[in-house]
């Protein structure tokens, strides 16, 4: 019988099956994940600690009166250090003659002198009015890769530099806000999986109190709901490197809310499970302890991103200027729609049947921003996506820079970066990067407190 004859593979790169086969490993076992993510473990905290003290902690630079005066605090240098001068108890810096270098909290203890004694007409502290909570802003997207955890970081960087006191979520279990901003979660106990657990638990305790009086079986509390219910949020707030920056970190174990949010749902289906965090934010008073809340959300819209987006005042969407992150934007968009409208469609329905007030989703300022934009390159096509988006979109589109990405491979953000690394022009446009963005979000943030300060006086005088 004559054998049959292979036809030989094509010559694509001249690669021959055979050698191809001994090359591989043997067939890759669940065992061998367990066994990548140790050494990815590994390497991560080195990497992450590049740049950190001894002790593995963080620390924030020292800032040159340079900085001070260009950037923190509205003086001329030589008006700096006559005040220092004749003011031996205020913070004097570090270092010797006219080079010296100052702490931010050293920076936040003059801005209340020149605030006290400046000049009136100065805005030497930020503003924010009496009686008005902390506004709270969500970086979202359900792309990965847009530059949200970057985007959020730097805007509580910017924050803090403004002498704003600022609080972060993390609520991506990947924990990247978490490395930048140097904290340290061991498990999910750590994170804010236990006070959404605490909402849910004292509401699921209200239930059982209507359920008792009316005689009927009340729902148990298992051991993770009573030991949330002892838990505050002091707990689970961190102190970061920065004086003015807290943390909530985020670690995989967060991941796990995901599939407990819903099954909570299921045993008590009145529970109101976007509530949740907005629930801790106000029961555990944090927005009045803050100026602004940050929430950095995961990568899908998932139950702690709707948590997320149902407590933002304020929504930041980035979006690279290309077609598929503009795509994507949109159907982004297209499912806050569906997702938010079924809430309100079917919480509604139920509220009518029993005469209660009607729900209703509001969010005071919605921008898109274009991050990682290249204007030689990308300009026509973020000029389409400004013309689609419209009021939506913020007016700065955030320049990549070569400071951006060597910040991001220490583990940093650009306002940690030392200048003198850099050249003296290289660093100011880098870091206009990120303080064009901090501007337009810090008027959105202002213009929402004056018109909030503005209905509370309208309320009052009826």
């Amino acid at each position: 019988m004559a054998r049959a004859v292979q036809t030989p593979p094509p010559p694509y790169f001249n690669i021959n099956p055979e050698e191809a086969a001994e090359k591989l490993a043997d067939p890759i076992n669940t065992a061998r994940f367990a066994k990548a993510a140790s050494f990815a473990a590994r390497g991560r905290d080195d990497l992450a600690k590049r740049g950190y003290a001894p002790d593995g902690r963080k620390r924030l630079r020292r800032f040159s009166i340079w900085e001070i005066c260009k950037y923190l605090i509205p003086v001329a240098p030589a008006h700096f250090r006559r005040v220092l001068k004749q003011n031996p108890s205020l913070p004097q810096g570090e270092g010797e003659g006219g080079s010296k270098w100052f702490s931010l909290s050293d920076v936040l203890a003059l801005r209340d002198h020149f605030a006290a004694e400046g000049v009136s007409t100065r805005e030497y502290r930020p503003w924010r009015p009496e009686g008005v909570d902390a506004k709270v802003l969500a970086v979202a997207n359900f792309k990965g890769g847009v530059g949200k955890t970057s985007t959020a970081a730097h805007l509580a960087m910017s924050a803090a530099l403004d002498g704003y006191k600022v609080l972060v979520v993390d609520l991506d279990s990947q924990g990247s806000m978490t490395s930048i901003m140097g904290g340290q979660v061991e498990d999910e106990w750590q994170t804010a999986f236990p006070l959404m657990a605490k909402h849910y638990a004292q509401f699921l305790e209200d239930e059982n109190k209507v359920r008792a009086a009316a005689g009927q079986p009340t729902l148990p509390l298992d051991e993770t709901l009573k030991e949330a219910l002892d838990f505050d949020a002091k707990r689970v707030i961190q102190n970061t490197h920065w004086p003015n920056i807290d943390l909530i970190g985020a670690q995989l174990n967060l991941y796990w809310a995901e599939f407990q949010v819903p099954v909570w749902r299921m045993q008590l289906r009145s529970w109101p499970l976007w509530d949740a965090l907005t629930g801790f934010l106000e029961n555990e008073g944090l927005l009045s302890e803050y100026d602004l809340i940050i929430l950095d959300t995961p990568p899908a819209l998932g139950y702690l991103t709707i948590n997320a987006l149902a407590a933002a005042d304020i929504l930041l969407i980035p979006l690279g200027a290309s077609f598929l992150e503009f795509d994507s934007t949109g159907r982004f968009f297209d499912m806050l729609y569906s997702t938010f409208a079924s809430i309100e469609e079917g919480e509604n329905a139920l509220r009518r049947q029993h005469g209660l007030s009607e729900i209703r989703f509001e969010w005071d300022a919605v921008r898109a921003l274009i991050t990682r934009f290249d204007a030689s390159q990308q300009t026509d096509l973020a000029n389409v996506i400004q013309a689609y988006f419209g009021d939506f979109m913020t007016t700065y589109r955030q320049d990549v820079t070569a400071m951006v990405g060597q910040a991001g491979e220490q583990v940093n953000g650009i306002y940690e970066a030392d200048y003198r690394e850099f050249n003296r022009d290289t660093y100011v446009r880098g870091r206009e990067t990120f303080d064009r963005t901090w501007a337009e979000v810090k008027e959105l943030i202002l213009g929402c407190w004056w018109r909030d300060l503005q209905m509370m006086s309208s309320e009052e005088e009826a």
